[in-house]
């Protein structure tokens, strides 16, 4: 970004410019723009897209000097005043992925690894914004990377940058979100992290809009005559071919093709040594008149040929001309093809005229049978714009807010939504409302960042029909429905219920759903009840949110109706009870939990009704879930009615995904479920004699009871950071407690004392350790004690092993790579194994 605000980009494997086109419409700069062949490149100068002449990059992106001379622009931008690359546009060659190769060698890998240029670029330059645009397969398909591996692209992508972007790739036919024709594509876009609670990836895709027919969208062009090139538009012309052919298509009424003619002389064919031979149809729509009532058919690069894919004009004998094909990519009237204006086109000779048209007609045609409509990016470049232009409001300027208009008044926060003096986003109103609510500690209604949403929308499913039927259980500040609605946006009808007990969420709710545009195809009902007790009558097909995590104190006579239906008989935990409702009104259910869900000895009877349903995926938010709070949440999408199959699962933390089959994370031989399982987990599990101890903590010494001083009889009090790695005690001053034997002896962890046969370990650590009862110590709760289940002594190796790398990567997969909660327990004690 200019220090006057103005935006700027880098545009990899351009081509003509026609996709990135749509930046320079929205008044980016250009810094500098790469294709491998000239005659494109051209194309770009002819459009002024850079200012400085080095800006186009001519040549192989895999060489080391084209890369530099990239670099070298942007320290020449960075000298204007410019602090950081905004975007870096990738478009990189699709031939080894498109659908339509159906067999891909290593030459085809090779060339999707241009891929891993254009991500190594975008790691070293570190742009606000990054866009990938390619064929349909696009993440799904393998690249090679320069260390040999073999990567998904979609999976490579978010390996080499997902720590510092938040990144989204969707599949959208782009005639569904204002292109003029249909084109099937992903877009991949990532958002620096730094503006992870500002916009997201979803707040950048084009918008939906209805799509266009041909009639609508070539159909005031004038006809055209064999050979001609209208007098008013150089563009706008008869490409002429081979007349033999001409019969083939004369008679064809819209939709017709001509391999379907009765009279075998009118259907495409050769004359070869004096034989008709006919020709094979590998493509029904080749030499097929296209419909004005129907939508656009792709435009592909050999859009010059009756032969290729939906060609043919619908009435007139001849290929679309090049100004049709511009209006189907939505390419402006004023885009130059060749260094003379359209003007200066128009006024040249007919010989003139035609020797342009020999010169640059296919370099044209191809290119555009290659682009981005340049309305997707343009809508992409705006939204980005518009986005940057929001100020960021931190936590500290939000405080402030609350006190300067005293928003803790109910009424003074319903002014301030209305009114919105200080000009807020959304979600940052969304935050002053999280942060006001009085009773947001009672219901335990957390704020959902939305980045963290983002992720969520990821997972969801597509749902294969036109209407789809929504309810969020607790709707709070109503985070999820901008999302839900870009997400479901294609959909006919898609009818959200919103729940919430407290009338003063719904009341702020209305307020807030004002600053939401809400297409005509959503339905939003608002409902101000208690979700556990309220009659859903219908069957969801989503459900979706973050239900409370408290505690329920005194349950009413008809809570207490709703807990004899659950399956946990022993939980009073209101998220558990939240996720049970959900799993038996919705097809599909994605709720934000606690994390503890997948070990708490509290959820064995949830985690054995959640083993026999699908869980499709899991996502650790770690501690992203909730600013300000240490707790460690968990995206679970689970469809009831599905038999168990396979389950990814995300860890934000630290970046990576794996697929693993859910039988191996519920597994049933552990007590609760593993989700990063891996193979060298079960190597060292193999090794192991499980459940050999029982473990207790003291809760009863405190500072109130204990002193520094280490006065005459008094016992030392064992703490965790005492225990080093190599099994001996750690002086530590200024930490070390004593206990005096009067106020020890009564303590229930007295009985310890001097037993032999019982082992210590630091409780809540991701490195565990294990020593013998030190004598004449007694340990705090920061140690668990363990006590063998049976009588066995272990030998110093043993104990040495738990100290070991081994087995902490072991424990650490054993603790779902948790950093909170992760106390040694009933359940986890279970992992402390001796080795067979």
């Amino acid at each position: 970004m200019l220090k006057n605000k103005e935006l700027t980009y880098i545009s990899l494997f351009s081509s003509a410019g026609v996709g990135c086109y749509g930046f320079q419409e929205e008044n980016y700069h250009c810094i500098a723009t790469n294709e491998i062949i000239e005659r494109r490149l051209q194309v770009q100068k002819f459009n002024h897209k850079c200012e400085f002449d080095s800006g186009y990059i001519a040549g192989d992106l895999t060489k080391l000097d084209i890369k530099e001379k990239i670099y070298e622009e942007m320290n020449k931008w960075k000298k204007r005043g410019n602090d950081r690359v905004d975007v870096i546009i990738a478009t990189p060659p699709c031939q080894g992925i498109s659908l339509i190769n159906h067999k891909k060698n290593d030459k085809d890998l090779n060339r999707n690894s241009l891929v891993i240029e254009s991500i190594e670029i975008i790691k070293k330059i570190k742009p606000r914004v990054f866009v990938f645009e390619n064929v349909k397969g696009f993440q799904e398909t393998f690249c090679i990377t320069k260390d040999d591996k073999a990567f998904r692209i979609g999976d490579y992508i978010r390996k080499i940058l997902g720590k510092d972007y938040i990144i989204t790739g969707r599949v959208l036919n782009f005639m569904n979100y204002g292109a003029n024709s249909s084109r099937t594509r992903t877009l991949v876009v990532g958002i620096d992290r730094e503006y992870r609670n500002i916009f997201t990836p979803y707040d950048v895709f084009p918008k939906f809009q209805p799509e266009k027919n041909l009639r609508m969208v070539i159909g005031d062009f004038p006809p055209l005559s064999w050979g001609e090139i209208c007098p008013n538009d150089f563009y706008h012309a008869f490409r002429v071919y081979d007349e033999r052919m001409r019969p083939w298509i004369h008679d064809l009424k819209e939709g017709e093709c001509a391999f379907n003619n009765e009279d075998p002389l009118k259907r495409p064919h050769r004359i070869i040594n004096g034989k008709f031979v006919e020709n094979v149809q590998k493509s029904r729509d080749k030499y097929t008149r296209q419909r004005w009532d129907r939508f656009v058919q792709c435009v592909h690069t050999r859009n010059d040929q009756l032969a290729a894919q939906n060609t043919v004009h619908p009435v007139e004998d001849r290929v679309f001309s090049i100004r049709e094909l511009m209006e189907m990519m939505n390419v402006p009237k004023i885009f130059k093809w060749v260094d003379k204006s359209l003007e200066e086109l128009n006024n040249l000779s007919l010989k003139d005229k035609r020797a342009v048209y020999k010169a640059n007609e296919m370099n044209i045609r191809q290119c555009l049978g290659e682009a981005v409509p340049t309305v997707i990016m343009q809508q992409i470049a705006a939204n980005i714009s518009k986005e940057l232009e929001h100020r960021k409001v931190g936590s500290v300027a939000i405080n402030k807010f609350i006190s300067k208009y005293s928003l803790n008044s109910k009424e003074m926060l319903e002014n301030f939504i209305t009114e919105n003096p200080e000009h807020l986003a959304l979600p940052e109103l969304q935050r002053i409302v999280e942060l006001c609510n009085a009773k947001r500690d009672e219901n335990a209604a957390y704020y959902t960042n939305k980045f963290i949403v983002n992720e969520i929308m990821d997972i969801l499913p597509d749902f294969k029909k036109d209407t789809i039927h929504v309810i969020e259980p607790s709707v709070g500040a109503g985070n999820f429905i901008p999302f839900l609605i870009k997400r479901y946006e294609d959909k006919t009808s898609v009818i959200i219920d919103v729940v919430d007990i407290d009338g003063f969420s719904i009341n702020t709710l209305n307020l807030l759903l004002k600053y939401i545009n809400i297409p005509d195809n959503f339905k939003i009902n608002i409902i101000n009840d208690d979700f556990l007790t309220m009659r859903t009558p219908k069957c969801y097909d989503l459900a979706i949110g973050n239900p409370p995590y408290s505690k329920i104190k005194q349950p009413s006579h008809e809570l207490k109706a709703v807990l004899m239906k659950n399956i946990n008989k022993v939980t009073k935990n209101l998220s558990e009870i939240f996720l049970e409702k959900c799993l038996r009104i919705a097809d599909c259910t994605a709720l934000v939990l606690n994390k503890t869900l997948l070990s708490s000895s509290e959820f064995d009877s949830t985690r054995n009704l959640l083993r026999k349903m699908r869980i499709s995926n899991i996502i650790d938010f770690g501690r992203y879930g909730f600013t300000g709070l240490s707790i460690e949440t968990m995206c679970i999408m689970i469809w009831p009615k599905l038999r168990p199959k396979d389950t990814l699962v995300y860890n934000m933390k630290y970046n990576f995904r794996m697929r693993q089959q859910q039988a191996k994370i519920t597994d049933e031989k552990f007590p609760y479920f593993l989700i990063y399982r891996n193979d060298d987990f079960d190597k060292v599990a193999n090794e192991l004699q499980f459940g050999v101890f029982n473990v207790v903590r003291d809760r009863q010494i405190t500072k109130k009871n204990t002193t520094q001083i280490p006065k005459p009889g008094f016992i030392r009090v064992i703490k965790a950071r005492n225990i080093k790695d190599d099994g001996t005690i750690e002086n530590i001053q200024g930490y070390d407690t004593y206990i005096a034997p009067d106020i020890c002896e009564k303590l229930s962890i007295s009985r310890y004392l001097n037993d032999v046969s019982i082992y210590l370990t630091p409780n809540m650590t991701y490195n565990p350790r294990v020593i013998r009862n030190v004598p004449n110590t007694i340990p705090d709760g920061s140690v668990a004690v363990l006590i063998p289940k049976e009588k066995i002594h272990l030998s110093q190796e043993q104990l040495n092993f738990f100290s070991s790398d081994e087995y902490r990567k072991f424990y650490k997969i054993a603790r779902n790579l948790s950093t909170q909660s992760i106390n040694v327990d009933a359940n986890s004690v279970f992992f402390y194994g001796v080795k067979k």
